[in-house]
């Protein structure tokens, strides 16, 4: 994309330009193309790639960078819907290692993560319990020095790939979402299985997880004991703005593919971007990401300066990935029967941004905590 507008407004230091600018080189590099049919091996891969580019060090550790986490995303996902998936997640799994894990924890953990060594992954719905995190079912009883651990968990990203797991199980401290705990569980452990792998339209690793009776030490539980819902939103906290990010970056590509399509296809006469509807039709998706933008990274430069952002971060995901929706169906609307065949770059967005609409909290719940957070200040 050749105008970066973007950079210049002043949620943004020089520094973010530079970064943006030295990522978005070395992605045309080396992740830029679509992957085989193997997609663990190329998550496998890309993570390691992420970590010997030196970028996972932006998504691990104690002091995070939201406009740079935000930044990284929205350029990998423009180039490549898997890169992004992989760097998030490296971030989203050692998210709650990073904010309340012991010194021992963090030296075992986040260093691997960082250089690409080691991938992580966030286990926190269930079959019964996905946008409710009260109703969570899988249990965690303490028995001495360790916990043991019975239940499941489902559509969880890195499932079957990912060296370890951060793991929320109830441990009844006290009913409802305060009575939850935090887990590190290793994909070793004696009772932990991978009962399922999950094809979704948008491949990439996913599965439900089962623990049988499986024992984690109690040095491997993060924060205190019942204070588990407090570790996930925290740990959500730090990343549903880059969701917006990426969801951002795949509406970049597709307005970028429409006006190559329409300044390019001859139809009677004339090419389509000659056409009023088309023009009506590119002003709509550019505005829509414009706002999408503004309203990123007026969240990120938020919470990087300390505040709050709990109705910002909300508002920028529900734009974002809606109005990300909406310009990729009108992109590839602009391709008409090309736009449907399997492996081109529309197809391929049409399907990478469904599920953005509903991980890290759906467009409903979004539109829930907007509205709580307004009858608040009200």
């Amino acid at each position: 994309m050749s105008d970066k507008h973007y950079l210049e407004w002043p949620f943004f230091e020089a520094r973010h330009a530079t970064l943006e600018k030295e990522l978005d080189a070395w992605a045309a590099q080396h992740v830029a193309h679509a992957h085989g049919d193997d997609v663990d091996a190329a998550c496998r891969q890309l993570v390691r790639q992420l970590g010997e580019g030196g970028w996972l060090r932006h998504a691990v550790g104690n002091t995070i960078d939201t406009r740079a986490i935000c930044l990284i995303r929205e350029t990998l996902a423009r180039h490549n819907g898997l890169a992004d998936f992989a760097f998030a997640m490296q971030g989203l799994g050692s998210g709650a290692i990073s904010l309340f894990g012991s010194a021992e924890n963090r030296d075992a953990y986040l260093p691997r993560v960082a250089r690409g060594d080691a991938i992580a992954a966030f286990a926190l719905s269930e079959p019964q319990a996905g946008s409710d995190v009260a109703a969570m079912q899988c249990a965690a009883v303490r028995d001495g020095d360790d916990y043991v651990l019975n239940g499941e968990k489902t559509w969880i990203s890195n499932g079957g790939i990912a060296d370890f797991y951060v793991v929320f199980a109830r441990t009844g401290e006290q009913p409802g979402a305060r009575g939850i705990s935090a887990f590190i569980v290793d994909a070793g452990t004696p009772g932990f299985g991978i009962a399922e792998r999950i094809n979704v339209i948008a491949p990439h690793p996913l599965a439900r997880l089962t623990f049988n009776n499986c024992r984690i030490p109690a040095s491997k539980r993060l924060g205190e004991a019942g204070q588990g819902f407090k570790v996930a939103m925290a740990t959500l906290d730090v990343f549903r703005t880059s969701v917006a990010a990426a969801a951002l970056g795949f509406a970049r590509r597709a307005l970028d593919e429409a006006m190559q399509r329409a300044t390019q296809r001859q139809m009677f006469g004339q090419v389509l971007a000659d056409f009023q509807l088309t023009q009506a039709k590119l002003a709509e998706m550019a505005t829509g990401i414009d706002t999408s933008a503004l309203l990123t990274y007026r969240a990120a430069w938020q919470r990087d300066q300390g505040r709050k952002v709990t109705k910002e971060a909300a508002m920028a995901k529900m734009h974002a990935t809606e109005t990300a929706q909406q310009v990729i169906d009108a992109a590839l609307q602009m391709f008409g029967g090309l736009g449907v065949v399997s492996g081109q770059p529309v197809e391929s967005l049409y399907r990478e941004i469904r599920a953005l609409r509903i991980y890290e909290g759906a467009t409903e719940v979004q539109q829930l905590i907007i509205a709580r957070e307004l009858l608040k200040e009200a």
